[in-house]
């Protein structure tokens, strides 16, 4: 393991994700009138249980043995409408705004745990 991954943990593969998520769930909000549109989204729990694998990889016990090495994107799962529309949309815009809300709110939470922890390690290098 790298020394950057043992101070910064897995708040880069979170940001990736939640930048992913952003994507999609943006996606999701612009096609809110397409017809036939299907609502994506990830299971981010799942996603980053996913990353926390791929970034430490399992020990191999022989050098022959073929290494564990999977996808570093999440599924892309299908949401199921509440109430489905007639043009077989299934984007619902209260339940889009409120996940992208969700997703920034985490996703300024993740920028400020590593700006205090790049404050934290600048005040050690100074001696403070």
């Amino acid at each position: 393991m790298q020394m950057i991954d043992r101070v910064f943990g897995i708040t880069q593969q979170a940001l990736t994700l939640r930048a992913q998520r952003f994507e999609m769930l943006s996606a999701n909000l612009a096609n809110a009138d397409t017809p036939g549109y299907k609502a994506v989204d990830i299971d981010f729990r799942a996603a980053m249980s996913q990353a926390r694998q791929l970034a430490s990889p399992q020990a191999r016990s022989h050098p022959d043995h073929i290494a564990i090495t999977g996808s570093s994107s999440p599924e892309q799962l299908y949401r199921v409408p509440v109430q489905r529309s007639l043009d077989g949309n299934t984007v619902e815009t209260d339940q889009e705004h409120a996940a992208f809300m969700d997703n920034a709110i985490r996703y300024q939470a993740s920028l400020n745990f590593l700006d205090a922890r790049l404050s934290s390690i600048k005040s050690t290098l100074r001696g403070e």
